[in-house]
């Protein structure tokens, strides 16, 4: 799984000219699937990504989560982010999960975000979105569950 998170004041997407989604400031993810992910890295993905400590606390530091700074969560299917743009000039997509599974992921991790109290905001999975955001800072960061899995392997808690 890979997310790219955005820190930010607001956001939305839209489908077809009418807005699916849209928060004011918080977390606004793209979240893509590739074909080697397991359902059981889900939690732990999303566990990490809702503790980064990317919001700007009193002090202007980077030292707050999500909960602590409040505010809510876009979450934006994109299987684009499984592309590989390596060999040759156009994007490759072998690596992305098929869409059934990654339909069925994405929406489980909207589910395990919203029990973990967030207000989730969604784009609308396979369709055309229109993206509008005012990137704060910009910041904006990836989490790959791969460097995820090695990192917990390594050291077990």
């Amino acid at each position: 799984m890979l997310a790219v998170i955005q820190s930010v004041e607001d956001a939305r997407v839209d489908v077809d000219g009418q807005t699916v989604g849209s928060i004011g400031k918080g977390m606004l993810v793209y979240f893509g699937v590739e074909k080697d992910d397991e359902e059981s890295i889900i939690a732990p993905f999303l566990d990490k990504m809702m503790r980064l400590r990317i919001f700007k606390d009193d002090n202007g530091k980077m030292n707050l989560s999500l909960s602590q700074y409040g505010g809510d969560v876009l979450f934006i299917s994109q299987f684009t982010l499984a592309g590989d743009v390596y060999k040759g000039n156009r994007p490759g997509f072998d690596n992305a999960a098929p869409a059934d599974r990654a339909l069925r992921y994405y929406e489980k991790a909207v589910e395990t975000l919203r029990g973990m109290g967030y207000h989730v905001e969604c784009g609308r999975f396979g369709a055309h979105m229109k993206v509008s955001y005012v990137n704060d800072g910009p910041e904006t960061f990836i989490l790959d569950s791969r460097r995820l899995v090695h990192k917990r392997t390594e050291n077990p808690v």
